[in-house]
């Protein structure tokens, strides 16, 4: 075999493992086993001195480019039209049906990302081009070329024009923020940026992928549905995504619709709503387009989850740790069906790298449809005025004390926010579990009893909660009893109950079935607890500084002379039917989850909230959403209740 030959045998076994692992997430190679195929390819083109044009060596990125040239748009693009609510989609539907005589419907996420035509000519990759006015757009085809789940080389021979979207995962993102020095705001920006960026080597950095939806043009071919279109898409090795249905009622396309909105925040990319089609394509032409859009389609939007409004103002709240975080105090506005008027703001330098005034407009989004976070600016005005930082204090006045981009008041036992919120979380039920102290009942210890320490709730009398507004004597003998009952705690509820910066419920259960012992823990050293499954380097040094801290031992101390036991982590159970599996659980089960998670970390096994190859087992319950898809799709396992219960010997 001569050497060009055993080049396009390389690219031909290299490009089935790269469609393994990026498009079907089943590597069947070690990285050790493809950087030795790839580096044996790297070194036939430099003998020879030929790349093929669907060498997977193009995908690093070549020279800096001078400028975007334009490129017309054989087939010209166009936007699709929204409905506004679920009867509107209805009606859609009733006049596809009417107008076909009878359709089916195709139903698929509308992706968050930035839309790309890509051409092929006789299986290679020719072109990729922007969107742009839908008309003309811009050559970004070495920038493409970088991206993984793009082929530059598929089955089809004749010519093929595609249509999808340019992504950045949310994992990607996480794992690109994590060591970047700039932050990227959202997934969506850092994919366009990416992508229209001259530079090919700073596309490939950011690991984008590409999304493939619609053909608009196939030579040869005749597809008489939208489902034959996705199944050639995905033969030919596009990345279509996880979810496509077939629909024979509006009220079918409405209840996925429903239980992708539920699921969304969970996915890997980002989606702003649901695209649906008539699945059939000869009535296509003759249902026809406006100047805009096609009328066989329509998108349905999710509820924005991204708006601007004012920012009015910053306040500075002090936590249970002594960090100083500053709040944004927004206009209010509407945001994913609920009305947004405070939003996190990170600490002073990421107020500083979005730019951020206040008395200007802001973009905030709902990250994981939770919590509103500030992304960056949106105008500036006149009066706008540059956010400075608290040099004390906004709570006791105490000086603050900065590390890095983080301010602390270190005024440990006369802060009352500090105070308040740290033994409110001690009393929180994932903790100590005490029964009747909200925060506004230990707002009234702190001011009026004097506590200030942990221990010094165990130290109340049942005549100390009579003087207090609104105790009466059996409110005040029900705190007292749920304050002795609280004695008695597991390790996992009291090592959470301490308040460790960083460390959570499940952290705690974690530290407790790995050493067993609180002393155990507190003698840990760093590389020790490194050894706990996912813990990294800034728990494991929050836990040490912990327990050096003379102030914490002490009242670990007290905590006990006022009578605090610790049931220590048992031995691992004999029976570890579970051991090394794990679970995602999806859909609603008839015990309550919490119970099912705690019976499979009983039996050694263990949690997760997504589906991936790894996964073991997928329980499903009713009405399972797109991960009961996902684990069809990987070859995962799926088993029901009553199949899961049988496995650990429950009727």
């Amino acid at each position: 075999m001569d050497k060009i030959e055993k080049m396009k045998e390389l690219i031909k076994e290299i490009d089935k493992h790269n469609y393994n692992y990026y498009v079907k997430d089943m590597p069947t190679i070690s990285d050790k086993e493809y950087d030795k195929l790839y580096y044996s390819l790297v070194d036939l083109e430099q003998e020879t001195g030929v790349v093929l044009p669907y060498s997977p060596t193009l995908r690093v990125g070549g020279q800096v480019l001078d400028g975007f040239v334009k490129k017309r748009h054989e087939v010209p693009l166009y936007s699709l039209n929204k409905v506004r609510d679920y009867q509107d989609l209805r009606a859609w539907a009733d006049d596809m049906q009417a107008l076909t005589g009878g359709t089916d419907f195709a139903l698929e996420y509308k992706f968050d990302g930035l839309q790309m035509v890509i051409e092929y000519n006789d299986g290679i990759f020719v072109q990729a081009t922007t969107r742009g006015n839908g008309t003309i757009g811009e050559d970004v085809s070495a920038q493409v070329k970088t991206i993984k789940s793009v082929p530059l080389k598929i089955d089809f021979k004749g010519r093929l024009i595609v249509q999808g979207e340019c992504m950045m995962t949310n994992k990607n993102f996480a794992l690109y923020n994590k060591t970047a020095t700039e932050k990227l705001k959202n997934p969506r920006n850092a994919a366009a940026g990416a992508v229209r960026n001259l530079d090919p080597k700073e596309t490939a950095k950011r690991k984008l992928d590409y999304f493939c939806y619609s053909i608009l043009l196939c030579e040869g071919q005749n597809f008489q549905t939208q489902q034959q279109m996705h199944d050639f898409l995905a033969k030919n090795g596009f990345k279509t995504g996880d979810f496509f249905k077939i629909c024979k009622t509006a009220d079918e396309i409405i209840d996925f619709i429903k239980e992708v909105d539920k699921v969304k925040s969970k996915l890997d990319v980002q989606i702003d709503g649901m695209v649906i089609k008539i699945n059939k394509v000869s009535p296509r032409e003759e249902i026809g387009y406006t100047a805009k859009y096609p009328k066989w389609a329509v998108a349905f939007k999710f509820e924005a989850t991204e708006v601007s409004t004012m920012l009015e103002d910053v306040a500075w709240q002090v936590g249970r740790t002594g960090r100083v975080t500053p709040i944004a105090i927004l206009e209010p506005v509407e945001l994913a069906g609920a009305t947004v008027s405070r939003a996190t703001l990170n600490n002073i330098d990421d107020i500083r790298r979005k730019n951020l005034f206040t008395k200007a407009r802001v973009f905030v989004r709902r990250s994981n449809e939770v919590i509103p976070e500030v992304m960056g600016l949106a105008e500036k005005y006149e009066n706008s005025k540059e956010i400075v930082s608290p040099k004390t204090c906004p709570v006791c006045n105490h000086q603050l004390t900065q590390k890095g981009p983080l301010l602390f008041c270190t005024n440990h036992f006369d802060c009352k926010a500090q105070v308040v919120d740290r033994l409110t979380h001690f009393a929180s039920r994932n903790a100590m579990n005490i029964e009747g102290l909200s925060e506004k009942t230990i707002e009234a210890f702190y001011s009026n009893l004097g506590v200030r320490e942990l221990s010094d709730l165990y130290k109340l009398k049942k005549e100390d909660l009579l003087s207090l507004d609104k105790f009466k004597e059996k409110k005040a003998q029900n705190v007292i009893n749920a304050l002795e009952k609280s004695k008695n705690s597991e390790l996992s509820k009291f090592l959470f109950s301490l308040g460790i910066e960083e460390v959570g419920s499940k952290t705690a259960k974690d530290l407790a079935k790995h050493f067993k012992t609180l002393n155990a823990i507190k003698g840990a050293t760093r590389e020790e607890l490194l050894e706990v499954e996912d813990i990294g380097e800034v728990i494991a040094n929050n836990i040490v500084l912990y327990f050096e801290d003379k102030d914490n031992l002490k009242e670990i101390d007290d905590l006990f002379e006022m009578g605090v036991k610790i049931e220590e982590a048992k031995a691992q159970t004999v029976d570890q039917r579970f051991a090394g599996k794990t679970f995602v659980l999806t859909g609603t089960l008839s015990k309550p989850r919490k119970e099912v998670e705690e019976l499979i970390e009983f039996y050694g096994g263990k949690t997760s909230s997504s589906v991936s190859k790894k996964t073991d087992f997928v329980l499903a319950g009713e009405e399972a959403g797109s991960k009961f898809d996902k684990a069809k799709n990987l070859g995962v396992k799926i088993i029901n209740e009553q199949e899961f219960f049988k496995m650990v010997d429950i009727k």
